[in-house]
């Protein structure tokens, strides 16, 4: 039995969990170990399938390199290029798409059925900041004990918020009632964030 368990445990241990490939990661040159493959050359011209020796002899002549493409093909694509241009390309284009990645940010405001127009009007002062500040803003009501047979109370409310908010956000949730609580969801629209309100 003590043996048994042993084995056991030396084979969990042994297993690894494999690298994930980095999408710049290619087969180039000698990496590319197939006989043959279906070959591009750096003008675009398709040379149809030939042995892997003629495309690094032709990639040679190219002073380029022999790219392994696609490497699921059968056979493997390869394409004639410069290698160090195309990688340095590539990572550019990842990190500028990055860059560009927006996370947008979701702010929360609550209110009931009951809330009066003072602190609904501070509310709805605090969501234009934010909307013209180019974030989300999620407006929820709660509903308390019989409150919730009245959800059209809290759909009047949120409704009139959008309307009134419509200068600056549009709809990407109307009004949905879930559980105890009734949410809209409002997002900047297109120039919102450029606008500046306007001092008294």
């Amino acid at each position: 039995m003590l043996n048994n368990t042993r084995r056991l445990n030396i084979r969990k241990r042994r297993r690894r969990v494999a690298p994930k490939k980095s999408s710049v990661n290619y087969r180039t040159n000698k990496r590319i170990r197939v006989r043959e493959v279906r070959l591009i050359d750096h003008n675009g011209e398709n040379h149809g399938v030939v042995s892997t020796a003629k495309a690094m002899e032709i990639a040679e002549e190219a002073g380029l390199d022999l790219v392994e493409v696609s490497p699921n093909g059968k056979p493997p694509v390869c394409r004639i290029m410069d290698y160090g241009k195309f990688s340095y390309e590539k990572t550019k284009k990842e990190r500028e798409a990055r860059k560009h990645q927006k996370q947008v940010e979701i702010k929360t405001l609550k209110l009931t059925p009951r809330t009066g127009d003072f602190h609904r009007d501070i509310q709805v002062k605090k969501a234009r900041k934010w909307l013209v500040e180019g974030k989300k803003v999620k407006f929820q009501v709660r509903f308390k004990a019989r409150e919730i047979t009245y959800p059209e109370l809290g759909q009047i409310a949120l409704e009139s918020i959008a309307e009134e908010l419509s200068d600056v956000s549009e709809v990407e949730q109307k009004p949905k009632l879930e559980g105890w609580s009734m949410t809209l969801m409002l997002v900047p629209v297109g120039d919102v964030a450029i606008k500046k309100p306007q001092s008294k």
